[in-house]
């Protein structure tokens, strides 16, 4: 069966997010200062092969630890679809 993994990508809560921030400035300067942080990630699709949901998360839980995330910087989160 084939199952796709959206594996969500954020920098840790307690880290600097270097790219939101710069955002954040654009869009004060935009008049936009209603809006107080923002946080920049990445969101990955996989299409996976695997004989049950369980199995799919698994993979897609071992590729997000071993290449898709820092976890020194980065937390993730895994939803199949």
């Amino acid at each position: 069966m084939i199952f796709t993994a959206q594996i969500k990508v954020m920098p840790l809560k307690d880290l600097l997010d270097p790219q939101g921030k710069a955002v954040l400035g654009g869009l004060h300067n935009l008049g936009m200062n209603s809006i107080e942080d923002v946080r920049i990630g990445k969101q990955i699709d996989l299409q996976i092969e695997a004989a049950s949901k369980e199995a799919a998360i698994q993979i897609a839980t071992e590729a997000a630890t071993k290449l898709l995330a820092n976890q020194v910087m980065e937390m993730f989160e895994i939803t199949i679809l």
